[in-house]
């Protein structure tokens, strides 16, 4: 999963962060376990709650910003629109037996 993304990670309030990387199970890791210090390790911001990928980093840093710029309930629809349970995003991508679509 080394591609540009855009991620949003939060905690069960939710309390949500939004980021950008090149690397997305590896940032969310750093998250996880505290390696990635400021507001989600505050915060305790440990679920995976929203990905997009991209070809590029300069769209996905375009994304980034955009979704910065939104207020919480937009960025709370967008989220139940593509993970209705808020369920962490994180163990299904490492855990293959929890991927819904090998069922």
């Amino acid at each position: 999963m080394k591609n540009p993304a855009i991620y949003i990670i939060g905690n069960d309030r939710p309390t949500l962060y939004i980021g950008v990387t090149s690397d997305l199970l590896g940032r969310i890791h750093q998250h996880r376990v505290k390696l990635a210090d400021g507001f989600s390790k505050q915060y305790e911001l440990r679920k995976l709650l929203y990905f997009e990928q991209f070809n590029r980093m300069e769209d996905a840093i375009s994304r980034e910003k955009q979704l910065k710029k939104w207020n919480r309930e937009w960025k709370l629809r967008l989220i139940r629109e593509f993970n209705p349970t808020f369920k962490d995003l994180y163990l299904e991508l490492t855990d293959p037996r929890l991927r819904e679509d090998d069922e």
